[in-house]
């Protein structure tokens, strides 16, 4: 249910494979998901994830058919069931290098807050990406109410989780929600193309930098000159900067080790 390909550069494309089922979130996927993330947290060659979807669908979201049956079950164990599945998914943000989501068509509820949890976003023109909750009955989740006004700002999150409104890979472009729309056969190439110009980059000040711009980034300016401060110095003495400079003098490619 959830294919991994390891290639060149330090790149893994994680693929969420049950196209029957329009890739939702289920239990097993979910277990695997948990599995692997906690293995690539540990991959020190790891230098850019990316996610995407088999078939028509990037995800269609959680699994619904159970929930049909949530009524004779008390609240404290469906939140403890939902804080698992929220924390599992969102681990992908626990990674220390960027991950890229290649929305290759609908990513639908929880599918669209996976998407929105990755630090890029590059769909299908004619995706469509949508946080139906409340047409379901049901209060956002998986940190929605965080992740899209963090990406898109208040005035569209609102319009979004309130309404239900659908909007394709081209008009979510328009509003930044991702960072290109390109026809749906090209959407793994384009991100691709992305993750390898970040797996090309010095891996110690790529780390950093995610750190940096983590949760809606400083607070203010004084706490991102004392961060860059610290992060800055500790990038000057590693061998990578010697080489970037030493690659930049000779007008080559640098070769970064992470050292």
């Amino acid at each position: 249910m959830l294919s991994q390909e390891s290639r060149p550069g330090g790149i893994t494309v994680l693929t969420l494979n049950d196209p029957d089922r329009r890739n939702a979130m289920t239990d097993e996927m979910t277990a695997e998901w948990k599995d692997v993330i906690a293995a690539l947290r540990a991959d020190r060659d790891l230098r850019c994830v990316v996610v995407t979807g088999a078939g028509s669908a990037f995800t269609s979201g959680g699994d619904l058919s159970w929930l049909a049956d949530t009524n004779a079950v008390a609240v404290p164990p469906l939140r403890d069931r939902m804080l698992e599945f929220y924390r599992t998914w969102l681990s992908i943000r626990d990674l220390e290098v960027p991950t890229i989501a290649a929305i290759n068509g609908h990513a639908v509820g929880a599918g669209f807050a996976l998407a929105l949890a990755c630090d890029l976003r590059y769909a299908a023109a004619d995706a469509k990406l949508l946080v139906p909750f409340t047409a379901l009955g049901l209060h956002p989740g998986m940190a929605t109410t965080w992740l899209l006004p963090e990406v898109a700002g208040l005035p569209l999150a609102r319009e979004l989780l309130f309404t239900g409104r659908a909007v394709t890979g081209t008009e979510a472009e328009a509003y930044g929600l991702v960072n290109r729309a390109v026809p749906r056969e090209s959407v793994l190439a384009e991100a691709l193309q992305v993750a390898e110009k970040i797996a090309a980059q010095a891996p110690i000040a790529t780390r950093l930098t995610k750190v940096a711009l983590a949760n809606g980034g400083h607070a203010d300016m004084e706490t991102a000159l004392r961060w860059e401060s610290l992060a800055q110095p500790v990038t000057m003495s590693s061998r990578d900067m010697v080489e970037g400079i030493k690659a930049q003098r000779e007008r080559r490619r640098p070769d970064f080790t992470g050292e």
